[in-house]
């Protein structure tokens, strides 16, 4: 006897003939029917696109039964063979007399078929005759004025007809099933005079009291590991579970909650202690699954090996189990229609894994966890995508004190209070922390351990619970360049990094880097924030570091020039839409693969280094350590004018003392002055006066010593600014002068327009009025020639003090308001607020008390934001003398 063939997944069609017998069954009918019946199949297959001689098929009876081949697909063998069978037979009955009309029943069924030397052996084959031969299809074909009826398979309709383009599902009709063993439910359709559509019947049951499976009768399935204890917090997210279950109620085909999360965040622990808390909503059961999708020691799961799983679970026994794993797929959904069941689907890889696990019906629950994303299952499936962030510090000091207890952690607060910081809310790390922290052994010693062995100091002895194991995992199913662009994203300059820098660092076209970012977004890595940027969380972004150490060292060192290239070259750039008359510095071309950011105009140059500053600043940082000299003292320029517009002192300062370590280092005395120069004014901002006046001095003496007349006229503008800090406008007007004198002899209009408000201003401040205004008024002409915005507004805030000192209250309004629309368009905010302050005066002077009024509280409120506080202690003092007049006059009498 030879041995059976392997089983293969095959589409049946079984096709009968009605009504042929008695007196109708002679040889020559016989031979007639048989002919028309086979003419009639092969023209209906080769209209659904099938070659007939591809098809194995036998007589059985008065009929014939048909195996596609297991490549053709199964919709057009319901959906275009039954409407061409009709046709060929109706051609056939119109064309002969009455007594040989021919009328068909059909079944479509799929399932596990085997050859042996007998033929083909196939409990599915026999599911197909139990079909056509059932009593109400036959009941239909009766009572229809048409020649065919079709029958298919529940499974069938379920993967094929309900999803279909071309035909109506409505048009279909449940029916029971009983013949000999087989009971279940199937569904009746009638091709040449179609059922009229009823949406109705795809919910409605059959009432069949015996389907084909079932489970045994006893208690509920309660697959639920144990509830996660201890478990806080995560108040928000419960409720937003709660929520999605109770906004679906029954309308919804399916409920998915998909909890996403890097691992260690606490997706499994949130998805159980939900599931127990709700168990009683779903009193048929709940069934529960760990996928494998990121798993230390395996692939993930078969979607089949979980069905299966849930088919023993339900009671299915062995030998009613379809072979064929869509057939297993389809008896799941059956057995859990109509019930109350809960799936808690934990730890998937991918949406391809988990469709054949989402049941059909509407009473049923889904909680999905998966440190991808799973983009498919939200928007093919609508599932509700709770992402899982860290723990809020409040919630991660109660975890430790439900595992160390309140006594020990009020007892070491401020160890406690380190531990807290260092974990940044990730439960695992809170954890083995806590694991960690043995009675005898203090927090205080514990926080130190971290505090020194990072990440390193979050391994477990069971490397599966320990942090860096658990986040290798993610990167299992990521590709090398994947992988590559999370390690060098460890070892970027700054907390966070947009698009076109992260391709710099990887050297990758804009739409690689995007497919990559997303890639890590996808796999809970990485953050997107609303800004555009990317970011890491801090045990995340260690982890990367970590994984960066197993690159050469050429690769990291190349990625680091690339991205600060990057960034110098952007923000040069952005420096220079902002301030076009600013003589630029010549800078190096970037490295190779370095694309630096396009920048349109000087609003786009604003609002690029409004989002980058600080990530411009730890470049240089990046660039100190690499020894890249040049390019740290050029990014400090780059930075500079805008810090000075957004009043960022303490940052400018920052700058400028790394530049000067770097510039020590460069055989270029020019630049050297440049620097200390710079840095002096930097102190200066911050009423660090000695130090300014010492670099300002070095700078000044450099400058000399090289006979550098255009450096000296910046260090003499500077030092008229760093005077007048101090309070001494006399030596500040000696420096402008001197400034005004060295500015005129390199003919550089900008620049002496810039010195001529300057000595305006200070003789202005020393009530040299006339002065003040002739020098303030040519610097106007000037600056407006040519276009220069920033020296206009300043010009004109100068010609606004002069005014209101002068009496001239409504010029020096029209003044203020010229120089504060132009500091507001330039980006500005600094000096905006200044000239805001000064306004208030000249409406209090004029006694327009609300305007006044206005203009204070909005100067009080930006100075507040800029942590000027004695700026805003002054503006507070104006407001509240003008609420309160009579206490202002008291105090002065009462001094």
């Amino acid at each position: 006897m030879a041995a059976a063939g392997p089983a293969l997944h095959r589409t049946i069609v079984v096709v009968d003939v009605e009504g042929f017998g008695g007196r109708q069954r002679t040889l020559p009918r016989q031979l007639q029917t048989r002919a028309v019946l086979y003419r009639a199949v092969e023209r209906a297959l080769t209209a659904a696109g099938v070659r007939w001689a591809d098809c194995y098929h036998e007589d059985r009876g008065d009929g014939v039964f048909v195996l596609v081949p297991p490549e053709v697909p199964k919709g057009p063998l319901v959906e275009v063979a039954p409407g061409a069978l009709a046709a060929v037979l109706r051609e056939h009955n119109d064309s002969g007399p009455p007594e040989q009309r021919v009328r068909l029943r059909v079944a479509v069924h799929a399932g596990e078929v085997a050859f042996d030397g007998h033929g083909v052996t196939s409990t599915a084959v026999t599911t197909a005759f139990r079909l056509v031969d059932a009593a109400p299809l036959k009941r239909a074909l009766a009572d229809s004025p048409g020649a065919l009826a079709l029958v298919v398979s529940r499974w069938v309709f379920d993967e094929v007809v309900r999803h279909s383009a071309v035909l109506d599902p409505t048009t279909f009709r449940p029916v029971p099933v009983a013949v000999k063993e087989t009971r279940d439910t199937a569904w009746v359709a009638l091709p040449d005079h179609p059922y009229p559509g009823d949406p109705e019947v795809l919910t409605r049951t059959t009432g069949d009291p015996t389907p084909s499976v079932s489970t045994p009768a006893g208690p509920p399935i309660r697959q639920l590991p144990a509830a996660p204890a201890p478990f806080v917090g995560r108040r928000e997210e419960l409720d937003r579970l709660d929520a999605a279950l109770d906004a679906a109620g029954q309308a919804a085909t399916v409920l998915i909650s998909a909890i996403g999360g890097a691992g260690g965040i606490g997706k499994t622990w949130l998805a159980l202690h939900w599931a127990h808390r709700n168990a009683d909503r779903f009193p048929d059961g709940q069934l529960f699954v760990d996928l494998r999708g990121f798993s230390p020691d395996s692939e993930p799961m078969e979607p089949s090996v979980a069905v299966r799983g849930f088919l023993d679970a339900l009671g299915v026994a062995p030998d009613r189990v379809p072979v064929d794993p869509h057939a297993q797929a389809a008896l799941f959904r059956s057995l859990v229609a109509g019930k109350r069941v809960l799936l808690v689907l934990d730890n998937a890889a991918d949406t391809t894994q988990l469709t054949p696990l989402l049941p059909g019906a509407p009473t049923c629950a889904v909680l999905v966890t998966s440190r991808n994303r799973l983009t498919g299952l939200i928007t093919g499936r609508g599932a509700h995508h709770l992402p899982l962030g860290v723990l809020s510090d409040a919630e991660a000091r109660a975890l430790l004190v439900d595992r160390l207890g309140a006594e020990r952690v009020e007892g070491e607060s401020v160890a406690v209070y380190d531990l807290v910081r260092l974990c940044g809310g990730y439960a695992l790390a809170l954890s083995i922390v806590a694991a960690h922290a043995r009675p005898r052994r203090s927090l205080a010693t514990v926080a130190a351990e971290l505090r020194e062995l990072g990440l390193d100091a979050l391994e477990d002895d069971d490397p599966a619970a320990g942090l860096p194991t658990v986040l290798s995992w993610s990167l299992q199913r990521l590709t090398p360049e994947q992988r590559t662009v999370f390690a060098l994203l460890g070892v970027a300059p700054g907390p966070h990094i947009g698009l076109p820098a992260a391709a710099s660092l990887a050297a990758l076209p804009l739409a690689r880097a995007r497919r990559a970012l997303h890639a890590l977004e996808d796999a809970s890595l990485v953050d997107l924030h609303a800004d555009g940027h990317y970011t890491m969380h801090d045990l995340v972004r260690g982890y990367a570091t970590a994984v960066a150490d197993d690159l050469a060292e050429p690769v990291r060192r190349a990625a680091l020039e690339r991205v600060v290239d990057f960034y110098l070259h952007t923000a040069h750039a952005a420096a220079r839409l902002l301030t076009p008359h600013r003589h630029p510095v010549e800078l190096d071309p970037p490295a190779a693969g370095t694309r630096p950011h396009p920048l349109a105009d000087d609003s786009a140059a604003s609002a690029w280094l409004d989002a980058e500053h600080r990530q411009v600043s730890a470049a240089q940082r990046t660039a100190a350590a690499h020894q890249r000299h040049q390019v740290v003292w050029q990014l400090a320029w780059a930075l500079t004018n805008f810090n000075a517009r957004r009043g960022l002192r303490h940052d400018d300062l920052a700058l400028w003392r790394v530049a000067l370590d770097a510039a020590t280092h460069l055989d270029a005395p020019t630049t050297l002055a440049h620097v200390h120069r710079s840095l002096g004014i930097a102190y200066a901002e911050v009423a660090r006066h000695e130090e300014a006046a010492e670099h300002l001095h070095r700078a000044l003496a450099l400058a000399e010593r090289h006979q550098d007349v255009d450096e000296q006229a910046h260090i003499h503008h500077m030092l008229a600014s760093a005077w007048e800090r101090r309070g001494d406008d006399r030596r500040a007007l000696e420096h402008a002068r001197r400034a005004l004198d060295l500015y005129r002899t390199l003919a550089g209009p900008v620049r002496e327009a810039h010195a001529l408000n300057q000595v305006g201003w200070y003789a202005a401040r020393l009530g040299d009025y006339d002065t003040a205004r002739a020098h303030c008024e040519t610097a106007l002409a000037l600056t407006r020639r040519h276009d220069y915005a920033e020296g206009q507004a300043h010009t004109l805030d100068s010609l606004g003090y002069i005014d209101h000192r002068t009496g001239h209250h409504g010029r020096a309004v029209a003044h203020y308001r010229q120089a504060l629309a132009l500091f507001r368009t330039l980006g500005d905010t600094y000096y905006s607020t200044d000239t805001l302050a000064a306004l208030g005066h000249v409406h209090a002077a004029l006694d327009q008390h609300d305007r006044a009024r206005a203009v204070w509280t909005e100067a009080l409120a930006q100075y507040r934001a800029q942590e000027r506080d004695t700026d805003a202690e002054r503006v507070r003092r104006e407001l509240d003398a003008l609420d309160h007049p009579g206490r202002d006059r008291a105090a002065e009498s009462a001094g």
